[in-house]
Formats: structure tokens, C-alpha cells, sequence
């Protein structure tokens, strides 16, 4: 009910940001990447992060490397849990409304031929991380673009969990980005190497890409 009510606080106004959106595709076309801060509406942001911690406890599974039958589980890797957004409710359906505006916008501009979006909840708990990795490996051409959305209120540097952005394989310094509420990241997957620190508390997020449309005779890619 509380992310519901958050949700019609918005009036029913649109969440479409144009002038958030043509900063993003400006620092992606300088940069590579985007980091912009208290970005995502507010309404959104609060309703996001009600939604997801009333999920219950069995809709999140241990986060894993790859996918479908390639699908495995690596704790050297990453400890944390996730819960896929399907759209089934009111909450979920205006995120990936609000992404899907994103990824048109973006082809519009940039020409990247953004085809689908997938996105899961991620909660972190105290601990928990996630070692450096691309979201995408040069040349498969699957994830190209990476959005990351943190719903975090009132995180301080005692809170830990950063988020680190690498320039490429030998920046060693990176860029800390804290995960604080509303805070969007945008990345080119394949170009960008980056890990999440532990964190002192729990640490809640949207992770999310953008895909392209590889399917071939006898292979549909992205899977229905």
C-alpha cells in the first residue's frame, strides 16, 4: 500500500526527465558513462524502495555469474541477492516505463539500437560485495548499456558500499560513486570494469541493461 500511495503522489504526471536524459547522453558521449545524483524522481526513488523491501524473502535468490543454463554461483565473486523486475505490479511497470522513455531517448540521440531492458533488485547485506567484472564481454554484443539506480536515504561515508568505476583494466583508482537515494549510473557494459564494496549496512539498488537484437535463425536473443 505505501509504495501504491507513493506512486499516485506523482499525479499522474509523467516521470520523462528530457533534460536529465540529454545530460546523460551528453557525459555517455564525452565519457563513456553518466553518474548523476538525486536524478531519479523522487516519488519513484521512495516507491522503488518500498516495493522492494516488501518483497519477501523467498522472491530473492543468490545473485550468480551468467545466465539460463550458464547460470552459476561464485562467492568468491559476489555475495549479494537479487529479485527480477517483471512488471507484474504498479511500482515495477512505472520503472520500466521510466527506463523504456531512457532507452528511446538514447536511440533517438545516440543511434545505439537499444532493442530491451531486463532488471532485477539487488539488496547487499552488511558484507556483502561484489569483485571487480564487466557487466559484458567485448564483442558479444548482447548488454551494451548498464543502469544502476541506488534507494538508499541518508548514506554516509561510514556506510561504506561504494560503488567503483574503472576507466579500464589497468586504472587501479577508479571513481567512487556513494549509493545514495536516486542516484542514477548509466555505462557502456562492455567498456567500463567496476565493483561494489562492502558495505555496513544493507544496501539496496536497481541493476539493469540495455540490450541489443542479436537473434538468428535458429536463436532468439534477447529470450522472450
Amino acid at each position: 500500500m505505501v509504495a501504491a500511495k507513493l506512486l499516485m503522489s506523482l499525479g499522474g504526471d509523467s516521470t520523462f526527465d528530457e533534460t536529465l536524459f540529454a545530460y546523460i547522453t551528453q557525459d555517455l558521449t564525452e565519457e563513456g558513462y553518466s553518474i548523476r545524483h538525486a536524478a531519479l524522481p523522487e516519488s519513484l526513488s521512495s516507491a522503488l524502495l518500498a516495493y522492494q523491501q516488501k518483497i519477501s524473502g523467498e522472491k530473492f535468490i543468490d545473485a550468480g555469474i551468467g545466465r539460463g543454463d550458464d547460470y552459476l554461483l561464485n562467492e568468491f565473486v559476489r555475495t549479494d541477492e537479487i529479485s527480477w523486475i517483471t512488471g507484474e505490479l504498479a511500482t515495477g511497470r512505472e520503472w520500466i516505463n521510466w527506463a523504456s522513455q531512457l532507452q528511446v531517448y538514447l536511440n533517438r540521440r545516440l543511434f545505439l539500437g537499444l532493442f530491451s531492458f531486463e532488471s532485477h533488485f539487488s539488496h547487499y547485506r552488511p558484507g556483502d560485495y561484489y569483485k571487480r567484472h564487466y557487466d559484458a564481454f567485448r564483442g558479444e554484443a548482447t548488454r551494451v548499456l548498464s543502469l544502476i539506480v541506488y534507494l538508499n536515504p541518508s548514506w554516509n561515508p561510514l556506510d561504506a558500499g561504494e560503488l567503483v568505476l574503472y576507466k579500464n583494466d589497468q586504472d587501479r583508482i577508479g571513481t567512487k560513486v556513494t549509493p545514495l537515494m536516486g542516484t542514477v549510473v548509466t555505462f557502456l557494459s562492455e567498456e567500463f570494469p567496476h565493483e561494489v564494496l562492502p558495505a555496513n549496512r544493507d544496501r539496496y539498488s536497481i541493476a539493469g541493461w540495455f540490450r541489443v537484437n542479436t537473434s538468428v535463425t535458429d536463436r532468439v536473443d534477447p529470450p522472450q
